[in-house]
C-alpha cells in the first residue's frame, strides 16, 4: 500500500467514525473496561496509535476489529471523548468496502422492513450504515 493510499484511509476512518484519535492520552480505561481485551491482539487503547501512525494495513489485518463486540465501554470509559469502539466500527466498514460492499441509501431501507424487526434497530444500523 503506498503513503496516499495508506494516507486516504486514514483519513477515511477518521471521517467515518467522527472521532479525533489524536485527542487520546493512552490512559488505558477503555481496553480496562472492555469485556474482549484477552481476545484482542490490538488493545482498544491502541486502535487511536495504529490511525495516528498511518498502520492501518495492521489494523484491519488484526484479530482485534472482529473481536470487538460493540458494546460501547469503552466510549462511555473514556474521558477525552476518543471513542476507540467507533474507531474499530470505521475500520470494519473500510474492510467491507475493500471487499466490495458498500453503505445503505435510504431507498434500500424499505425492502429490509421486517415487522419482527425493531425499529431501534433499523434507525441504528440506518446511521450507522448511511456514511
Amino acid at each position: 500500500m503506498t503513503k496516499q493510499e495508506i494516507d486516504k484511509n486514514v483519513e477515511l476512518i477518521k471521517e467515518i467514525s467522527g472521532c479525533d484519535p489524536y485527542k487520546c492520552m493512552k490512559c488505558g480505561k477503555c481496553s480496562g473496561s472492555c469485556p474482549s481485551f484477552n481476545e484482542m491482539d490490538i488493545k482498544p487503547h491502541q486502535f487511536a496509535s495504529y490511525i495516528i501512525n498511518g498502520n492501518v494495513e495492521e489494523l484491519v489485518a488484526s484479530k482485534s476489529l472482529w473481536k470487538c463486540l460493540t458494546c460501547l465501554a469503552c466510549i462511555e470509559r473514556c474521558p477525552r471523548n476518543v471513542q476507540p469502539g467507533k474507531l474499530i466500527d470505521a475500520s470494519r466498514q473500510l474492510v467491507e468496502r475493500e471487499r466490495g460492499g458498500d453503505h445503505l441509501t435510504a431507498d434500500e431501507i424499505p425492502e429490509l422492513l421486517n415487522e419482527d424487526i425493531p425499529q431501534q434497530l433499523l434507525v441504528s444500523a440506518y446511521r450507522r450504515y448511511r456514511r
